[in-house]
């Protein structure tokens, strides 16, 4: 008797799943050329937003700074600026519109520096004062109707010895009238987004001491406050690094007739140290900047120092005498010098964990490396622990494609930093871009790509199938 053979159920199922992939994988190489160039390329997904990176070891220990209250400030106000970063390091009611007195010179100072760095006026272009300036009163060297001088006289006189007579000649110069000029004032002082800034006239008088005719119709007195002022003199040192110049004169005549020079209002200048009735007030690096007093806006001064390369602005604004105001000043540039340090916390041109390589399409290498455009310093208390840095990354919503340009812009980092001490968080945005060139592939590499990702993808479909 001779017995039939069974084969095994699984040995039907095998040839049953190998028969429908292989007239699946028949079927679609027949159509494969042209979907295969298609999904060369595939649909790049963008980041939008990466996750924050923090160091694993995070330390707590950090500079100990003394507390701004520990200053014990005799000020109405008082502001300590670092110009490049524009940190704030101290704050007294820094926000408190206040009379300025001849701080409002400042403004006066930085347009017409502004204008003669632009070509519109000239350093020796000659003035003739008018009514209005000749009959100005307060701080002033006598200046007469008709009289003639140059732009640079005159500024040095304002700029020095706070000379009113030579500020409104100047202003009445480039504008044609004072109220014009500011005008002008105004104008700039939004410009620098100075909140709190409002300027009656170019020399800091209240207008009751203003000649009548030429008082504004306007009661509005100037006022600015602390941080206005710093403001001011950050434009002032940042776009004319030469004010110097002019501030660090200690004494000049203004003509060769007169018998008493003009002397600097600023006792705390360096050179000062030599003078025997100012060597108190000397400090090491002042260079600047300007000086006020009126009987409503006390005694009040801007002052920027500047030591190994760290400059730092201070306000101090209502203090009760003309020492005084140098007195507080001292106290808070201390109190930047001694507690603070600027730091690189990232060296330019790194990358960032998570975001080291972007894909470009048609490159002949897709994983093009990404590094950032800058460093990033901020202003901390010395000796700070900065392991705590958060990096933040966002990436452009687009599809890069090949060529592309080193130096290209992909996205941003922005990384912020808490010190221990300070209550503000410093932040600081930089731009991520690609490390080298990007070459587009040849039509052959694109083409073989192409294959390689289609079959990739057939296989990894069928293999799913088992």
């Amino acid at each position: 008797m001779k017995l039939k053979k069974s084969k095994p159920t699984t040995t039907k199922r095998h040839l049953v799943r190998k028969s429908v992939a292989s007239v699946l994988l028949l079927n679609m190489l027949c159509f494969s050329l042209v979907p295969a160039m298609a999904l060369a390329e595939g649909t790049q997904g963008t980041q939008t937003e990466a996750p924050s990176t923090k160091p694993a070891s995070q330390k707590n220990a950090a500079s100990k700074i003394p507390s701004v209250e520990s200053l014990d400030l005799q000020v109405r106000s008082a502001i300590l600026l670092e110009p490049v970063s524009g940190q704030v390091l101290l704050n007294v009611n820094g926000d408190l519109a206040l009379p300025p007195a001849s701080m409002t010179k400042m403004m006066t100072e930085y347009i017409v520096a502004d204008l003669v760095k632009k070509g519109q006026f000239a350093w020796d272009d000659v003035v003739t004062v008018r009514k209005n300036a000749a009959k100005t009163v307060g701080s002033r060297i006598f200046l007469a109707e008709g009289d003639q001088h140059t732009i640079e006289e005159l500024y040095t006189a304002m700029a020095m010895a706070s000379a009113n007579d030579a500020t409104v000649a100047l202003a009445e110069h480039v504008a044609g009238s004072e109220l014009a000029f500011v005008d002008m004032m105004n104008e700039e002082a939004k410009r620098m987004g100075m909140k709190t800034a409002h300027f009656a006239n170019s020399t800091g008088l209240d207008i009751k001491d203003m000649p009548k005719e030429f008082q504004p119709d306007s009661t509005e007195e100037t006022v600015m406050s602390a941080m206005d002022a710093a403001i001011l003199a950050k434009y002032i040192v940042t776009d004319h690094p030469d004010f110097n110049r002019f501030t660090t004169i200690q004494s000049k005549k203004f003509r060769e007739r007169d018998k008493q020079p003009m002397i600097n209002l600023n006792y705390m200048l360096e050179a000062n140290k030599s003078v025997t009735n100012f060597k108190q007030f000397a400090y090491e690096g002042m260079d600047g900047l300007k000086t006020g007093h009126t009987a409503n806006a006390g005694n009040c001064f801007t002052g920027t120092a500047i030591r190994n390369g760290v400059r730092y602005i201070s306000v101090v604004m209502g203090t009760s005498s003309e020492k005084s105001r140098f007195v507080e000043t001292r106290k808070v540039l201390d109190y930047g010098f001694n507690n603070f340090e600027t730091k690189q916390i990232v060296a330019p041109k790194v990358t960032v964990a998570g975001s080291e390589f972007v894909t470009v399409k048609k490159a002949k290498d897709t994983q093009v490396p990404l590094v950032t455009d800058q460093g990033v310093d901020f202003v901390i208390p010395k000796g700070a622990d900065t392991s705590t840095l958060e990096a933040k990354v966002t990436m452009n919503n687009e599809t890069l494609t090949a060529p592309l340009k080193q130096g290209t812009k992909v996205g941003t980092v922005t990384y912020s930093y808490k010190p221990a001490g300070m209550d503000q968080t410093l932040e600081k945005t930089v731009n991520l871009i690609t490390a080298q060139d990007a070459e587009k592939a040849n039509w052959f590499k694109l083409f073989m790509r192409a294959i390689g990702e289609f079959f990739g993808d057939l296989f990894n479909g069928i293999k799913n199938l088992f």
